[in-house]
């Protein structure tokens, strides 16, 4: 499984997804906020299955 994401959108990944899931934790936000796992995982792994949909 090669890397398909930027180490710049890495970075961004994992930033909004930690800072989602924060939020929700430490300040109970919405039930959306735990969304926040998908971008942390992608992020953290480097490799996103929905881009195979849109990138050849």
């Amino acid at each position: 499984m090669a890397n398909n994401i930027s180490q710049f959108e890495r970075y961004l990944r994992v930033i909004v997804g930690a800072g989602l899931l924060l939020w929700t934790l430490f300040f109970q936000g919405a039930a959306w906020g735990w969304l926040g796992v998908i971008p942390l995982a992608t992020g953290l792994i480097g490799w996103c299955p929905v881009y195979l949909l849109f990138r050849k």
